[in-house]
């Protein structure tokens, strides 16, 4: 059964509008149209969209790798070695990223402790008997 653009917004958090540009820019493939040339979704463009949406928003992949792996992907098995070079790099990368925002966690965990320390030194400070 086919799904409406709307339904795929809806579903995915994504505007209309930006399901178009996806397919414009070939980051989705393009999608059939019924004879009234309203966008019929399938279950495979529903998971291409779903393949974006978590590879661009979740991971942050580049747009232009992006596009560049659904074009390989179109012309068939012959690029399968190239796609799966596309995906490691990039999983190297979001390793990279993933590592370098743990170290910013750790230390930002660091300095609420330390910021917590100087808060209860201080509010000790403050229940202490004048003498």
């Amino acid at each position: 059964m086919a799904v409406t653009i709307k339904e795929i917004s809806e579903r995915f958090g994504l505007s209309q509008d930006t399901l178009r540009y996806y397919e414009r820019i070939g980051l989705i493939p393009p999608v059939n149209r019924n004879q009234n040339g309203i966008r019929e979704y399938t279950e495979e463009d529903i998971k291409w969209v779903d393949f974006i949406k978590c590879m661009r928003q979740s991971a942050g992949l580049p747009v232009e790798m992006l596009i560049e792996y659904v074009t390989l992907f179109q012309q068939g098995d012959d690029t399968l070695e190239t796609r799966k070079g596309l995906l490691i790099e990039q999983r190297s990368r979001l390793a990279d990223k993933i590592e370098e925002m743990t170290n910013t966690l750790v230390r930002l965990n660091d300095k609420i402790a330390r910021y917590e320390q100087t808060i209860i030194k201080k509010e000790k400070a403050l229940r202490k008997p004048a003498d």
